[in-house]
């Protein structure tokens, strides 16, 4: 850390608890899970049968937790989470899954075992934005937590059907904790279900506003050194779970069915 990073203010949030067993741990990883098909379907990043995030198992982390096939998001429940093993087999569920889900979500999970969950949606304005074939620019602070931190997946094939593909996908995006996928969406991951699903609410929400201000006319570019103030307090993970944290209480207390 260099001086001038030192002289950056730091924001106090509180660590949230996260202790407990392995069974507890699943059980917390698949509550927020489904909580997160129905935030993103308050969102409107439904579309269709398009659309998948995954929690790694505490327990066995070559499986992973994610939504079944053709399920709408408003209606996932906590028992509708599928357990796929690391053929792509259900091991626990009785639903269908999702091919593209599995070589893209299990590539990734296999490459970076830091990763705990991943997001991938069809959105109306992250899919407007790849079409651009660019990186997000820094021209409002939310947008500076992926400075440098995300990349653009710059071939397009059509649907993921193989694991080449999810590979590919996979070694773009590296160390980072976002890509946006040409023609296709965007996709964020997390050191928590609440952490990538809160990166992809922003990251969505940086699309839409770059495209108005684009349209708009030419937005200003953040200076260095506000770039670097707003990526140290934007990009902070305890804030993203407290900021998921507070759009998961709207959603089990208006739709208790989600943990059944």
């Amino acid at each position: 850390m260099t001086a001038a990073d030192q002289d950056i203010p730091q924001l106090d949030i509180p660590e949230l608890d996260e202790s407990g067993s392995l069974a507890e741990e699943r059980e917390r990883r698949k509550r927020e899970l489904a909580i997160t098909f129905r935030l993103f379907a308050r969102y409107g990043y439904d579309e269709g049968i398009a659309g998948h995030v995954t929690a790694r198992d505490p327990e066995f982390p070559d499986r992973f937790w994610v939504n079944p096939y053709a399920v709408h998001f408003s209606r996932i429940k906590t028992s509708d989470l599928l357990l796929i093993d690391e053929q792509g087999h259900v091991v626990e569920g009785g639903r269908r899954t999702n091919k593209a889900a599995f070589w893209i979500h299990s590539s990734i999970h296999r490459a970076r075992p830091d990763v705990v969950a991943v997001a991938h949606a069809h959105t109306i304005h992250g899919r407007a934005f790849s079409a651009l074939s660019k990186p997000l620019a820094p021209i409002v602070q939310e947008s500076c937590a992926f400075h440098d931190d995300h990349v653009v997946f710059d071939e397009y094939k059509g649907l993921v059907l193989e694991k080449s593909e999810g590979e590919r996908i996979a070694e773009r995006l590296g160390g980072r904790r976002a890509a946006i996928l040409r023609h296709h969406g965007l996709l964020t991951v997390g050191h928590s279900v609440a952490e990538a699903a809160w990166w992809f609410i922003t990251m969505d929400r940086a699309c839409q506003m770059q495209l108005l201000a684009d349209a708009a006319g030419t937005p200003r570019i953040m200076t260095d050194e506000e770039v670097r103030l707003a990526h140290r307090q934007f990009s902070n993970a305890t804030m993203a779970r407290h900021n998921f944290a507070l759009l998961a209480d709207l959603v089990v207390e208006q739709e208790p069915d989600v943990l059944d």
